[in-house]
C-alpha cells in the first residue's frame, strides 16, 4: 500500500510540471476560435510531443546498438526461443517482429516463439503512456500481461503445433534483412544518422496519429451517447479490438491507447487490441511464408488475444 500511494504521489507531482510546462502553450490555443473539443485535442496532442521524442531518440539508440545481438542471440536459444523472445518483445522497437516473421519463414524460430514475440510485442503503448505521466502505472501490468501470456502460449503451441526446424550447423543462414520497419526505415542496417533522423520522422508520424485519433474521440465523446457501449463492452469491446489490432499499423496501438486514456475501451479490450497488433510483422509472414500456414497463425493469434481480453474484463 505504501509503495502504491508513493508511486502515485510521484507521478501527480510529474503530472503537475507537466500541466505547468505546457500552460503558455495551452493558452495560446484556447485563443483560437476552435470548439473546446478541438482545442483540448490540439492541447492533450502538443503536449505529447517533446516527451515521444525523447523516448523514441532512447529507444533508437538501444535499437542501434544491440538489436543484431539480440537477432542473433534468438537463432541460437533453442527451447529457450520462446522466453528470449517475448522477453526482447516488449521492448518498444518496431523491427522485431519483422525480424521473427523472417525467421521463422526460414524455419530458425518455433511457431510458439513467433507467436511470443506477436504477443509480447510492444508498439506505440508505452512511449505514450511514458509521456501521460498520469497513466504511467498502466505500464507494469500491461507489460506483466502480455509477457505472461506470450510466454505461456508460446510454449503451449509449440507442445501442440510443433514444426520442424533447421538445424544449427554452426554456418551463417541467409536471412533477408532488407526488410523496413516503420517510416521506412531499414531494420538493420540503418546508418547513424537516423538515430536522429527516424526518431524524428517517427515523432511527427506519430503526433499526426494522436491529433487525429484524439479529434476523433473528443468529437465522439461530445456529441455521441456511448455510455452503453462502454458499460456492456465486456465481451464484445474484446472480440473486436483483438480484430483491429490485426490490422499492421502504430495507429492502432495508438488508438486503443488513448481510448483507454479517455474511458472509452475497458482494461481488457486495450489487453486484446494489443496481444493481436504485432506491427508490420504479419505482413512479413505473408509475404514471406506459406499462406496456408500464415492464416493459421493470424487465427490462433486472434482466438488468443480474444479469450485473454474477455477473461481480463470478467476476472478485474
Amino acid at each position: 500500500m505504501f509503495n502504491d500511494l508513493m508511486l502515485i504521489s510521484i507521478l501527480e507531482k510529474i503530472n503537475g510540471l507537466y500541466e505547468g510546462i505546457f500552460a503558455p502553450v495551452d493558452e495560446l490555443v484556447e485563443k483560437l476560435p476552435l470548439a473546446e473539443w478541438i482545442t483540448d485535442a490540439i492541447c492533450d496532442s502538443i503536449h505529447l510531443l517533446p516527451f515521444l521524442f525523447i523516448i523514441f531518440l532512447l529507444i533508437e539508440i538501444i535499437e542501434y546498438y544491440y538489436a543484431d545481438k539480440i537477432n542473433e542471440l534468438l537463432k541460437k536459444t533453442g527451447k529457450y526461443g520462446v522466453a528470449v523472445g517475448a522477453l526482447a518483445a516488449i521492448f518498444p522497437q518496431c523491427g522485431f517482429s519483422v525480424i521473427a516473421s523472417s525467421l521463422y519463414s526460414k524455419r530458425i524460430i518455433s511457431r510458439g516463439c513467433l507467436l511470443a514475440v506477436y504477443l509480447a510485442t510492444s508498439d506505440e503503448t508505452i512511449p505514450i503512456l511514458l509521456a501521460t505521466p498520469a497513466k504511467a502505472y498502466l505500464i507494469i501490468p500491461i507489460v506483466g500481461i502480455k509477457l505472461f501470456i506470450g510466454i505461456l502460449m508460446g510454449y503451449f503451441i509449440d507442445l501442440i503445433f510443433p514444426i520442424k526446424l533447421i538445424p544449427d550447423t554452426g554456418q551463417d543462414i541467409n536471412i533477408n534483412t532488407t526488410e523496413e520497419g516503420c517510416c521506412k526505415h531499414n531494420i538493420e542496417h540503418g546508418h547513424k544518422r537516423e538515430i536522429i533522423i527516424h526518431p524524428l520522422m517517427h515523432t511527427l508520424n506519430v503526433f499526426v496519429f494522436i491529433l487525429i485519433i484524439t479529434l476523433i474521440l473528443n468529437y465522439c465523446l461530445t456529441n455521441i451517447a456511448i455510455t452503453d457501449f462502454i458499460s456492456g463492452g465486456k465481451i464484445i469491446q474484446p472480440f473486436l479490438a483483438a480484430l483491429i489490432g490485426l490490422i499492421p499499423n502504430c495507429a492502432i496501438s495508438i488508438g486503443l491507447t488513448l481510448m483507454l486514456i479517455k474511458g472509452t475501451i475497458t482494461f481488457g479490450a486495450l489487453m486484446a487490441g494489443l496481444l493481436s497488433n504485432a506491427g508490420l510483422g504479419l505482413l512479413v509472414l505473408l509475404k514471406n511464408n506459406d499462406f496456408k500456414d500464415s492464416l493459421k497463425i493470424v487465427f490462433i493469434l486472434f482466438l488468443i488475444s480474444t479469450v485473454s481480453g474477455i477473461a481480463i474484463n470478467f476476472l478485474l
